[in-house]
């Protein structure tokens, strides 16, 4: 898995590095099952605190894309590559909502509109 960030991004590294492991499954270059590198071999890799690629790891469990097992390691969880497109997408509605002036609740009540 080759991960890289964009020092003229001015989101916060764990952001970033959530963002390249999130692409990386969407781009299917991470299969379900898949392990990831350890955040020690990723912090190296990407010239960050290990503290920093944890952050990150820990948002993509938070929404469902990893999963840390005791003694295996951190793994992409089974319907991964759906969810992180999804994901990305939502993200880009939010952003797009945010510009427009609209709110999370606002774009909440749209959605539910919309059903």
């Amino acid at each position: 898995m080759l991960l890289r960030l964009n020092i003229a991004d001015n989101r916060p590294l764990h952001e970033q590095v959530a963002g390249a492991i999130r692409r990386a499954i969407a781009e299917g270059e991470c299969a379900p099952g898949d392990r990831l590198p350890p955040a020690r071999e990723l912090s190296l890799a990407l010239g960050v605190n290990a503290n920093t690629v944890l952050r990150g790891l820990r948002a993509l469990r938070d929404e469902g894309l990893l999963e840390f097992r005791r003694g295996r390691g951190v793994t992409v969880a089974g319907g991964a590559v759906g969810r992180s497109a999804l994901m990305e997408r939502v993200r880009e509605l939010v952003a797009d909502g945010a510009r427009l002036g609209y709110s999370k609740g606002d774009l909440m009540e749209m959605i539910k509109e919309a059903q």
